[in-house]
């Protein structure tokens, strides 16, 4: 199994912290879609979202298939670690 550094776990930790937010946000605001605040959040945390993504997939690879992330050359989708790998 390919062996990534400890800065690679700490970034994917972080993304999955903001997409916890993301999912909790979007439970809320489907109970109260008027909550301007909440919508501000959501779209604060979205932002930080898309730029986590991008800082790890330039330095680590693609973490989502089916057009979710560009693939640079040759393939990379498989170089892993695999989701379950981690």
């Amino acid at each position: 199994m390919k062996q990534l550094p400890n800065e690679f776990y700490a970034a994917l930790e972080e993304l999955q912290a903001v997409d916890f937010v993301l999912v909790d946000l979007t439970l809320y605001l489907d109970t109260h879609p008027e909550d301007y605040e909440a919508i501000n959040q959501f779209n604060q945390f979205a932002k930080e979202r898309r730029r986590l993504k991008k800082v790890v997939e330039s330095m680590y690879g693609p973490l989502q298939q089916f057009g979710n992330s560009y693939s640079g050359y040759p393939w990379n989708w498989d170089d892993g670690p695999w989701p379950w790998q981690i």
